[in-house]
């Protein structure tokens, strides 16, 4: 299983969004500043979330994104079907020839993916962003 960097990069942006939410409208922009993504590549990550009605765009001089949904009410596994499809795990040949690859897809493959999709399911765009802020209010004190 490998998520490419539309999935990767297209969870980072939300983040950001989400940390950034109280700012109105975020631009692709100022993403691509913060991120450290190419602003061409957000571009295209945007178009397939606000398609997928994950994020709103507002056009105009105070233009940028919102979020389209609460962040509690957003998965991980809906984000990743919008950017990745529907197969974001193991492909599974349904049809299938060999009786032992039948055998192995029904026995281990399909239930990885349950596994998989289960876990992402499980966790909200909210979650991501408590924790990461969680993390930034660490202090660290050196001697």
């Amino acid at each position: 299983m490998k998520i490419s960097t539309k999935g990767r990069y297209g969870l980072r942006a939300l983040i950001d969004l989400a940390i950034n939410i109280d700012s109105e409208n975020v631009s692709i922009k100022t993403i691509s500043e913060r991120q450290n993504i190419s602003e061409r590549y957000l571009e295209q990550i945007f178009s397939l979330l606000r398609k997928g009605g994950i994020i709103v765009g507002r056009k105009g001089a105070q233009g940028g994104y919102i979020l389209g949904k609460n962040p509690s009410e957003l998965t991980i596994s809906e984000i990743l079907k919008v950017l990745e499809g529907e197969n974001i795990f193991i492909d599974i040949n349904e049809e299938e020839e060999n009786e032992l690859e039948n055998f192995i897809n029904k026995n281990l493959w399909k239930d990885i993916n349950c596994l998989i999709s289960k876990y992402f399911s499980a966790i909200t765009l909210e979650d991501l962003v408590n924790e990461y802020k969680k993390s930034k209010d660490t202090i660290i004190y050196y001697i």
